[in-house]
Order: C-alpha cells, then structure tokens, then sequence
C-alpha cells in the first residue's frame, strides 16, 4: 500500500495546491526499521563467534561448514565471501536434518519477511530449505544445481512486541544432498506513518530504500578548489567545513578519484583536482571525521578515464601486459593500505571508470578482465569486506550491459557491484536504467548502483568557462533548468536504483561542489587560478599527456550549474533531497518553470501571441497561466518588419515570460504546405512511364507543419516531380526552400529546382529517416519578368518513401547597385592627345544580374546600343559617353573620356640675321635663327635645332687653312644662336644648310631647312 497511496496522495495534494493553494500534509508510509540479524551473510566464523545456531539429529551423518568462496573460483557468489555449507554424507541410511537458528532478544509487533539464498545439489542430491519464524513455517523449498541461486522467503506477522523470539532455517536431504546458505535477511514490512518536512522545496519519499542506500557524492575537486580560495557555508550562509554540511544534509559516502600520476614533468598538475593519491587521503580523512564511508575511484590513468580515453599511466606504458597487472595489483594495494593507515573507513573501490571499452590502456576484453581480476584481487588483500565495484556507462544502449556482464562472467572476474553513470540529459530513460541494471542483479547476483549523475539548476555560466548542459540539442532535458528540477532529477534517481530491489544500494552525485574561482566576468584571473591550483577540468599541462582533449580544450569547472551550492558556495535546498527521500518535503506552491514561446509569422498577416503560456510548478503538476504581453514592443516588432524579437510578458504572481518572434518575409508560394483543399496551383507528373504514386496526405505526424503533407511511395520505384508556377513578381532576388524527409532510398536523385527565363539552378538533397527533415535551399535566384517556377524531382528506387512540405519562396531583396563600365582605347597616346584614328572598348559587369546592355555616344550625338569596339576619327577633343543597364534596370551614371586627336602636322618657319656671308678674313660669323612653329589643335610640343651641314669641308682648299667652322651649336635643343666661318674653298659659294624640327602634342613632327651662303669677296680682287 505504502508507494500506490503515497503517489495517490501526493497527486491529491497537487490538485488542492494548483485549484485551492491550500496548504495541506500529507503522511507517506516509511518502513519501519527490522531487527538486524547477525552475521546475516556468514562473514565471520558463525563456530567461533556462536552468531548462528546449528541443532542435527544426528552429526556423524552431517558436515557443516564455514565456507570461503576462494575455495571454489566457478562458483557464483551468493553474497560477500563466505556462505554455510553443508553435506549429508553416504553413511547416512535415511534422511537427515539440521536446524540453523537464530534468537532475537524482542521483536515488535508487526509484518515481516524472512529471506535466504541458497543453492545447492539437483535431483537426488538437492537439499530442502524450510524457513521458520517462532511457529511460523514455509513449505521447503529444494535446491536447483549447481549455481543456481534461489530466494526462500517466509512472510510472517506478530500481533505484539515478544521476547527470544527464533528465526532459521530448517534443511533436509537423502544422503549426498549438498548445498550452502547465504544472505539470510529479516525484513519489517510495517510502514509507520510519517508527515513529511516542511521546506523550500517538493520531495516526495522513496519506497524501498534501506538505512544503508548509499547516498553519496563525488567531491573530487574539494582540495584544489579551496587552495583556490573558494569557501562553503552552511544554510544560513556562515561558513563551515563542507564535509561537515554534507552529512548534515543526508549524505553517508564520499566518492573520490584516484590518479596515478596527474603531474608534467616540471610538477605541475594536469588539473581536475590534481587528484593523486595524497588527495585522496586527504578528503578520505575529512570524510571519515564526518562519519561518511568512503568510494576509491581507481581511474588506472594519469588523467581522465572514460569511454572516449583510457589511457595507461605514464610509467606503465612500456611494460609488458604481465607486469602491467603486477603494477595495478601493487598500485591498488599499496595505495589502500596507505589510506587504511590513515584511519579511513573504506567501504567500496571501483577498478576503473567507466570501462566500457578499455581500462589502462587495454581494448582486449580478456586483458581488461585481467586487469579488473588484479584490482579486486588487491582490494581484498587489504580487507575481504570492501566492496568492489566496475564501472560503466551508457546505459541506453541496447545490450551494453548485458554484454558486459556476461562477459565479466565468462572470464572469472570476482568483483560486488556493477555500477552505472547516469547523466538524465545523456542516457535515456530511468525505467531502462531500472531494467538493465535489475537484469544484472537478478542474473549475476550482483549489487548496482549509480556511480555518478547531475542535473542543472540554472543556465548561467559561473566562471566563463561553458558548461555540459544544459544545451540547445542534443540533450534530453525532462527537468526544468531551476534547483527544484535538480532536486526531482536525483530523488528520481534514487527511486530508479530502489525499484531495482534490495541489489540496488545507492547513488553517488557527481561534483555538487565544483564551483567557480571567480566570476565569469574575470575570465582570464581564473584561468590563472585554474592553471595554478589545478581547480579547473584540466590545465594546459595536460597537454603533455592528453594533447587532443585536455590539451586543446582546457579552463575551468564544465558543471558549475549543475552543483549543489550556489555560486557563492551556500548550500541549495536541492542538497537536503539525500534527507527528504526517507520523509518527503512539501513547500508552499509556486510556479517554478515557464515556458517561453516560440512565434513564427509571415510579413503581412496578422500576428498574435498566445494567451496563455505552460507553466510547471514546484510540485511537478503542469498548467496553463494567463500572460500579458507588452503591447508596444510587439507593435513595434510588426512596423519593423522581417527579423527576430523578443517580446516580454507578465504573468500573474509577477514572473516574466518571452516570446521570440521571428516575422518571416511574405511566402509566394501559393498552398505552399498543401494545407488547402484547392491544389489546383500545383502540377504533379511522373516519368519513365511511372503510375501515380503520390498523394496529399492527412497525417500531422508526417507533416512539417499543420496536417497536410505530399506523400510517396511506391513498391516499383519513384519518379515524379511536383512544380508550381508564379508569376506577377517583382523584379528581384529570391529565395526558395522546403522540407523533406523519409526513407528506404538507396542512391537518391532527389533535388529543390527553381527555373526562370534566363537559367535553372538546383538544390540536391536525399531523406534521412522518418521526420529527420532535409531542407533543401536555393538562394539568389534572379527574377527578371515576374514569373519562377519552382518544385521538387523525386527519384529513387522500389519501396522508398517520404513527405515533402512547407515550400518557401520569398523576396530576398533588390539588386540597387548598377553595372561598371570600363573604357578602353587601343593606341598609344602622346600626352593625352592620338595623332591617328581610335578604337574605343567598352566592358561592363555586374555582380549580381548581369548587364542586360551598353550604350553610348559621341559628342553629345544620339545613344547608340554597343555592338563592339567602334572608331573615332575627327580630329580635335571628341567626347565619349558610354553607360550600361543591368537586368533589373538599375542604370549606370554615365561615364565619359575625351578622345583627342591629332592627325595634321605642326608649321614651321625659319630665318636668320643674316643669309649671305663673305669670305673676308675667314673670321667666325655669329648667326641668330628665327624660327617660329604653330599648332592649331594640340599645340606646339617643342622644337628642335637638327643639324647644320656644309658642302664643303673644314679647311679646305683655298680656305685660309682653318678648322671648326660651324661652333656654339646645340643639336636636339631650341638653340637659335651660334658661330659660322666666313669661308670658303675653291672659286664657288659656300652654302651652309641649317634645319630645325618642330613637334606638336599629338607626335606629330615637320623638318624646315634653310640656307647660309658665303659668298667670295669681290674686294678682294
């Protein structure tokens, strides 16, 4: 009754609570505590210390043992590592008995359940145990063989409290009957009536669970975060030792991992805690002084152990396989024999973490074996009563643990418990958490429990460095993201190992103290504190031992949100969950999640926002809550136009709500989601002969959005394409879109299209699975006369199938920006001016729609459309004009350059002082040249004194015999003065030839020459 009318009872108050707020308590059943047996599981010597009492008939025919396991490696062990034997020997003639009895010094009054295990000989050789309990018996129940443990319960109740009251067992066989005992279990099955605490938050009790479920956590990081300066304190903020407030809040077991060797070569720390074996001794110290057993977490790694790395420590890597398991055997035992010396209560050590496919560097399974064998084997050397656990993860896969299990069974590996992460945002469900970890339990024979799990209770970053969760995808979030989700997450928890029976012995939090160093606004100070004291998931040291992770990847706390303690380190009320799963919490009712909304809208249709929004309360019940949103802000929002808000809301009791808009440009798709009755708009054909296989089909849950989508599928193969034309568009940009999804299609030729006047442009796409949609994209497709047609061609083979939806095609806005055009002129100019017809080309682009046409002209005459280069030819400045025009009529400014040409010569005209010398004295004649060039249209560039040549030669016949007749002559210059002899040889004249060159602008060029004579002096005769 207890569970069934404690959930019928809690529902009740959620109701009252959400419809009256009242305030009511309710009583959850707790069963009430049973009389412990001694020695229940045989451990000691039951002969020495006379725990058990043994009663036969007859003892020669008997042998009855204080068995070890040890003593027989294949057999499945019923509980620890000892049971009671016995055997009836082949003497006996008949029958025998024997009476295994134990007297309680009072009992209360009430229900219980007296259980045993046993096992033993099938057939001829099979034992009968028969349970008792004062008068009570049960009829006996015979052994099945060997290994195959049983559970022999008697149900019993007493009406009032009775003294030396005898509980047992009663066994019988024919000779060679054999079998053993183990587990013997005295169960209260009275439930008391217990109201439930009064606090902060909603807990409601778990059934099932025993003084003993482990309620631990993992505090790892507890050392290197207080050398960081972080400080804890107690409910009412003052600080105490967190240890201390730990067990005050229901915790009874510390969990704390083990590295080899997390240090470089320099001594610095990998980071994570730093947590060597010095460290573990440390918090196994503080946590013993608590009263709180102790989880040695072996990771046989120098860093972090987990599926994704194993990696074997640093001074283990060269070892052979065989020294390897001598290493962890004596790393194991030295390293719990250093803490048993410390004074620290051990009560579990796992030989690895999360070992699903490797352990120290080994992937061999028959190695991993080995390895874990080696662990255990040391574990016990130290102290038979410590349990040992292995440690996996993952358990949503389907098989995973059934796997291992059996394979752990098949190679002989002696360990307690099989242990489980379970993070609820990774791994799945907690009924398959229940399931797979029960099917271990009942099919082994072993004891499970959660060895780590977190939830967030809020978003926020603490430290800068970001977190595991909660995430945007790819995490189940079932909770709400706020201290009361948290705490419902590990009562949860809790309750999934209780339902897998009495095998299933606790759960341990991971790292509900692993806070920041400092606020996230001061990122890079605590990457200093993090790299110093090692407080953060892993420091740039690690970089040396685990380059590809650690290394690259290193800062600070990843689960800051998920901890117990808020960031100034006050403890959450989430923390007191490990106390209120034995009584049950109730608080005053208040919302403690909403909702926020998500709105998608189309420019231009009209745009509401809900009502109402959901909201979860603290209690778990869900409902619905009246909003107010802020009117202005989503008016503004809408004038706006296309783009993203967030619009707030109030709700009653003050709390704000968010909606996130997003207001989509307008969809010219007509029916684009096949919603409408009328799809008139939309063209189905098929190819290669194909009968029709698609259909508009009716199904929401093969539909995008709304009820409707275009469904095919067909058993000889598929091949069809579904268009829709639309015209009276805008000249413009576009983009289009749909949605796609299905299955079963092997080699797809599946793609979106969109055809236009100037070109088809093509999407390829393909199905994935059912509704994991495809959304194939066209972007910037050129519309240039209004109309598009768009669509989908779907082919592939027999017996594919899928959905096709919600087509988008929307403006994605103007091309405003014109051509280019650039002008080219062939020929070289001269300074600017062409002294011979010109070429004009003329190249246009267009980054976006192309150029759609050239035009230009000459000299201010009529625009002419630019067929290919064209010739100027006037002389003088010709002005050319040119302009393009894109494809969606944006026009170029018009550009111009000035074409100057040149073709006619310049004029020249020369003289000088003096054009007729005489021969008198020989003397040297000083001549001034007067040349003047003229130019109409480029104007005169320069001119030039080319040369003075005379007929005959220096110092000639009859000359005087002198040299150097021509003097002070500058050729290549403007020179105008210079020195001619008066002389000359024979009876002739001596002409003298002087030539000047004159240059326009334009190159072009004309030579004038003119004479000097010397003429024969008549005076001289």
């Amino acid at each position: 009754m207890g569970r069934r009318s404690g959930r019928v009872i809690a529902m009740f108050l959620a109701f009252l609570m959400v419809f009256s707020s009242l305030f009511v308590n309710i009583k959850p059943g707790l069963a009430a505590t049973a009389p412990s047996l001694i020695n229940g599981g045989f451990e000691s010597d039951f002969w020495a210390d006379k725990s058990w009492m043994v009663e036969a008939t007859v003892w020669d025919h008997l042998d009855l043992q204080y068995f070890s396991y040890s003593k027989d490696t294949w057999m499945r062990k019923g509980e620890g590592e000892h049971a009671f034997k016995y055997w009836i020997k082949e003497s006996a003639k008949e029958n025998q008995s024997f009476r295994v009895k134990q007297t309680l010094p009072t009992l209360p009054a009430g229900s219980y359940e007296l259980s045993v295990n046993s096992m033993g000989g099938a057939g001829g050789e099979a034992g009968s145990v028969k349970l008792f309990a004062g008068n009570e018996t049960v009829t006996g129940v015979s052994t099945m063989g060997y290994n195959a443990w049983g559970t022999v319960t008697l149900k019993f109740e007493v009406t009032k409290e009775v003294s030396n009251f005898e509980v047992g067992a009663i066994v019988s066989g024919a000779p060679k009957a054999w079998g053993y005992l183990d587990s013997f279990s005295l169960k209260s099955l009275t439930v008391s009536v217990l109201d439930p605490v009064e606090a902060d938050i909603f807990v409601e009790r778990v059934d099932g669970i025993s003084d003993d479920f482990i309620k631990g956590v993992d505090v790892s990081s507890i050392i290197s975060l207080e050398n960081s300066g972080v400080k804890f304190k107690n409910e009412a903020g003052y600080p105490q030792d967190i240890f201390t407030t730990l067990a005050n809040s229901g915790v009874n077991y510390v969990r704390v991992r083990v590295w080899n060797d997390p240090f470089d070569a320099a001594g610095k720390g990998y980071g994570g805690g730093n947590n060597d074996l010095k460290t573990a001794i440390e918090i196994g110290k503080r946590a013993t002084a608590n009263g709180m057993k102790l989880l040695v977490d072996f990771h046989y790694s120098d860093f972090w152990a987990d599926p994704a790395k194993q990696q074997v420590p640093k001074a283990w890597k060269n070892l052979s396989f065989e020294d390897k398991k001598n290493a962890l055997y004596t790393y194991t035992k030295e390293s719990l024999q250093a803490m048993k010396n410390a004074g620290i209560d051990i009560g579990m050590v796992q030989v690895g973490n999360e070992t699903n496919g490797g352990v120290a560097g080994e992937k061999d399974w028959t190695k991993i074996s080995a390895l874990f064998s080696e662990g255990s084997k040391a574990v016990k050397s130290i102290d038979s009563n410590i349990l040992v656990a292995v440690h996996f993860t993952n358990p949503e896969t389907a098989g995973r643990y059934a796997s291992i299990a059996n394979t752990l069974q098949d190679n002989g590996v002696d360990y307690d418990v099989f242990a489980s992460s379970y993070y609820p945002f990774w791994h799945g469900t907690l009924s398959n958490l229940t399931n797979v970890l029960k099917n271990v339990a009942d099919t082994y024979g072993k004891k499970v429990m959660v060895a780590e799990t977190s939830y967030a209770y809020t978003a926020e970053d603490g430290d800068g460095h970001g977190n595991t969760a909660p995430k945007d995808s790819g995490q189940t979030l079932n909770y709400p993201i706020t201290v009361q989700g948290q705490a419902n997450s590990v009562r949860d928890v809790i309750q999934a190992v209780a339902n897998v029976g009495e095998a299933g012995i606790g759960l341990f939090y991971w790292e509900p103290a692993w806070l920041p160093v400092g606020p996230a606004s001061q990122h890079e100070q605590n990457k200093a504190v993090w790299e110093k004291y090692g407080s953060g998931w892993a420091s740039s040291y690690a970089a040396e031992y685990d380059p590809h992770d650690a290394g690259a990847w290193y800062g600070g706390s990843a689960v800051d949100n998920q901890a117990l303690f808020d960031f100034t380190g006050k403890p959450l009320p989430s923390l007191n969950v490990f106390n209120y799963v034995d009584t049950g919490a109730v608080a005053p009712l208040k919302i403690d999640e909403m909702k926020d909304v998500t709105v998608n809208a189309i420019l231009g249709e009209d745009i509401t926002l809900p009502e109402t929004v959901t909201v979860t309360y603290n209690n778990g019940t869900k409902g619905e809550t009246s909003v107010t949103w802020d009117g202005a802000a989503l008016e503004q929002a809408i004038s706006n136009g296309v783009g993203r808000y967030v619009i707030e809301g109030g709700v009653e009791g003050g709390g704000v709500v968010k909606a996130h808009l997003t207001i989509n440009p307008k969809n010219y798709v007509v029916n684009p989601g096949f919603e409408n009755k009328d799809r008139s708009m939309w063209k189905v054909s098929y190819g290669n002969g194909a009968t029709p296989h698609t259909s508009f089909q009716q199904k929401a849950s093969d539909a995008k959005s709304g009820e409707y989508a275009l469904h095919f599928y067909s058993g000889t193969g598929v091949n069809f394409n579904v268009e829709q034309t639309i015209t009276g568009l805008e000249p413009g940009y576009y983009n289009l879109s749909m949605f796609l999804q299905g299955g079963d299609a092997h080699i797809p030729e599946m793609y979106l299209y969109a055809k236009t006047g100037k070109e088809e442009l093509k999407d390829d796409t393909g199905v994935n699975g059912w509704v994991v949609w495809s959304n194939p994209q066209i972007n910037e497709i050129l519309v240039l006369d209004g109309t598009i047609t768009i669509g989908a061609s779907i082919k592939a083979n027999a017996g594919a199938w899928g959905t096709l939806d919600d087509f988008y095609l929307y403006r994605a806005g103007d091309d405003t920006k014109a051509p280019v055009t650039k002008a080219v002129l062939s020929g070289q100019d001269h300074n600017g001016w062409y002294n011979q017809n010109m070429n004009v080309t003329l190249n246009a682009s267009d980054d976006k729609s192309g150029v759609a046409k050239t035009e230009y002209r000459l000299n201010d005459g009529n625009w002419q459309t630019y067929q290919g280069s064209f010739e100027v030819s006037a002389e003088g400045e010709n002005v050319v004009q040119y302009k393009s025009t894109d494809y969606l009529g944006n026009i170029e400014e018009a550009q111009s350059v000035t074409v100057k040409i040149d073709k006619s010569a310049p004029t020249l005209n020369v003289s000088f002082n003096t054009s007729v010398l005489t021969d008198r004295n020989h003397a040297l004649i000083p001549i001034k040249a007067l040349v003047d060039g003229a130019d109409t249209l480029s104007g005169i560039n320069r001119i030039e004194l080319v040369s003075i040549e005379s007929k005959q030669p220096d110092n000639g016949k009859g000359d005087g015999n002198t040299v150097n007749d021509i003097q002070g002559a500058e050729f290549g210059t403007f020179d105008t003065d210079f020195l001619l002899r008066a002389e000359r040889s024979g009876s002739g004249d001596r002409i003298y030839t002087v030539t000047y060159k004159v240059y326009d602008q334009a190159g072009n060029s004309v030579i004038q020459s003119k004479r000097i004579i010397v003429m024969h002096d008549n005076s001289k005769k």
